[in-house]
């Protein structure tokens, strides 16, 4: 009898002790990073499991998602497929300007030398101005197609002056080698891998022209919800950052097999960036919306972008005290 009336309440109550197992299991966060294998921070969090320590305490776990380059990346985030992304100056304005929602939750220091046009090693191209009616490979809508955009404007050539072929890094480095074209703007490492490698020579880098800020985005309703886990992943970044500056043949050695790299390269790459996330400032907004500017008036992108529309209302520190 006492069977019988176990197995009467047990047909009863079994769906709602899966359905509240299911419910559990469907309320943990999980957080989808999108990042690129160049993004040697980030690649570095990634294969340490670092943040995964760190957010599992909170009951969140994480998702790593690569693309290829910062266009790709930004739409994974338009259409649902990551939270948070960390990206160039350039691709936030194009996918704005294309209406992509997101918001910028915070920026890396500045690194203009991690971004250059090169030319192959026996080119006869020896300045800006040899540039006039040459094919050049960049990644559209990436950080170096304002670096293009500025040292052609410095040389006084109009960006229609030259003939712009859009390529992802990879195929880029294919038509670069066998001389479908004649010049390449890139950002390290594969910078520094053309450089070592091919003996690339370097025509322009940024320094004096741009800032090659690089940003981290977040879709606007996973930033509202979660500010405690960016913190995290905050907190993680600049863990990572320190480790880093302290210990960039380390951090190379590291990071190299993950990339697909020589150490020598990574290690020549770290040394020309600024690591270590920051909050916006009105100041680097401000940058970043010049780019907008300039890529309207040049017809990049077919209307005004406001990035102010894109600032979040608060700091992540302080949405998540």
């Amino acid at each position: 009898m006492l069977f019988r009336s176990l197995r009467h309440v047990l047909r009863w109550t079994a769906p709602l002790l899966i359905a509240a197992t299911s419910l559990h299991a469907s309320a943990q966060t999980t957080l989808r990073i999108g990042f690129q294998k160049s993004a040697s921070l980030l690649t570095l969090q990634k294969s340490s499991g670092s943040l995964e320590k760190k957010l599992s305490s909170l009951g969140v776990a994480v998702k790593w998602v690569e693309f290829p380059a910062g266009p790709q990346l930004l739409e994974g985030l338009n259409v649902g497929a990551v939270d948070v992304g960390f990206v160039g100056e350039a691709p936030p304005i194009f996918a704005q300007a294309a209406g992509a929602r997101f918001v910028y939750i915070g920026f890396d220091p500045a690194a203009p030398e991690a971004e250059a046009i090169v030319v192959p090693k026996d080119s006869a191209i020896r300045t800006l101005a040899d540039l006039k009616g040459k094919k050049i490979a960049l990644n559209k809508g990436s950080n170096v197609h304002y670096l293009l955009v500025k040292a052609l404007e410095k040389q006084g050539l109009k960006y229609s002056d030259v003939q712009p072929v859009y390529l992802p890094p990879a195929d880029a480095r294919a038509a670069f080698e066998r001389g479908a074209v004649d010049a390449w703007v890139i950002w390290d490492p594969f910078l520094a891998a053309v450089e070592k490698q091919s003996g690339a020579r370097l025509l322009q880098d940024g320094r004096g022209l741009v800032n090659n800020y690089a940003y981290y985005l977040a879709e606007r309703g996973f930033a509202q919800q979660h500010p405690q886990v960016i913190q995290a992943l905050f907190d993680d970044n600049q863990a990572q950052a320190a480790y880093v500056k302290a210990n960039v043949k380390a951090a190379a050695a590291v990071i190299a097999p993950l990339q697909g790299l020589e150490p020598e390269v990574v290690e020549k790459s770290l040394t020309r960036y600024q690591f270590g996330v920051k909050p916006l400032t009105p100041a680097v907004a401000a940058e970043q919306q010049k780019i907008a500017d300039a890529f309207h008036a040049l017809g990049l992108i077919p209307k005004p972008t406001r990035v102010a529309d894109a600032l979040p209302a608060t700091t992540v520190a302080e949405a998540a005290r």
